[in-house]
């Protein structure tokens, strides 16, 4: 069995992006932990239901953007 390292976190805020109904979603300023050595991102419970309320609520975004899309298949 080999040791592992601690991995160290920092408090960070960060942009999640996910998916709704196909189209892309972004919520800016999420409070998570993030690993420094992985970039690995960690939600809090409150942090994930806040997101969750905010993308099933029927809240209007702050804003809108437009995004390029290519396909790395083409």
């Amino acid at each position: 069995m080999t040791a592992s390292l601690p991995e160290s976190f920092s408090e960070e805020r960060v942009t999640f992006t996910t998916h709704v109904d196909g189209r892309l979603v972004v919520v800016e300023n999420v409070p998570a932990r993030v690993c420094v050595e992985t970039g690995e991102q960690l939600f809090s419970p409150a942090a994930v239901e806040r997101i969750q309320e905010l993308l099933w609520g029927g809240h209007e975004p702050a804003r809108t953007i437009e995004t390029p899309v290519f396909n790395f298949a083409a």
